[in-house]
């Protein structure tokens, strides 16, 4: 205690390094424990997922205006979704026996959604088969409106197609190489098997059955 006219005993220098060091301490807490997994979900320590402050964190959430997309965004499709694998094979170019080129095609309503990879093995040189992606409309005699997706050479493709009609749509395969290939298809997404011999699967191909069943008998 002090009286007036007396001056206060001043803090030793290691208190006044304790003080501070455990000012230090106590913010540095502050700060990494939960300031910043509340405001920037960062959490160096680990102490936000304890407490639960990270979960106070979130981003600022700008609106979308889903009425300036040209297409819907979300889709309903009255058929359930299915994932199917398709083995095809091919003689090699010029075979007596012909069956080095085919059509395979799925039926679809326009807007469904198709995902599709495939892949031909046994190709030496890439350019040495030949695919057409493709669709068409089921023709009532008259007419008949035709899409090509993608034509080019090569032994993969990866990708999506929203059916812009409906229709079968689906690829021309054609190994133009001298070996025997077998097209490895796998397909997802809203569409039906055309069954052997209908069109869009003239070649009576046969799905999720090994290539040596994959063709029916016609």
């Amino acid at each position: 205690m002090t009286t007036e006219g007396q001056i206060s005993q001043p803090l030793s220098p290691g208190r006044m390094l304790a003080i501070t060091a455990g000012a230090l301490i106590v913010a540095s807490a502050i700060v990494f424990g939960a300031i910043l997994p509340a405001e920037f979900n960062l959490d160096p320590l680990g102490l936000g997922k304890l407490t639960g402050l990270n979960r106070l964190w979130a981003p600022r959430e700008v609106p979308f205006d889903i009425t300036k997309s040209e297409v819907p965004l979300a889709r309903e499709y009255p058929s359930g979704f299915r994932s199917d694998t398709i083995e095809i094979p091919l003689n090699p170019d010029g075979s007596r026996l012909g069956g080095d080129q085919l059509e395979y095609k799925v039926r679809m309503r326009k807007d469904a959604t198709l995902i599709y990879e495939w892949s031909a093995a046994d190709i030496p040189i890439s350019t040495e088969f030949y695919f057409d992606f493709h669709g068409h409309t089921l023709s009532d005699g008259k007419e008949m409106t035709v899409a090509t997706y993608r034509k080019d050479t090569g032994t993969s493709q990866n990708g999506a197609l929203t059916a812009p009609f409906d229709g079968v749509h689906g690829w021309y395969f054609q190994n133009q190489s001298l070996n025997n290939v077998v097209v490895h298809v796998r397909i997802s997404g809203f569409y039906e098997l055309v069954a052997p011999g209908e069109t869009g699967n003239e070649a009576h191909i046969i799905a999720n059955v090994p290539a040596d069943r994959a063709i029916a008998k016609k």
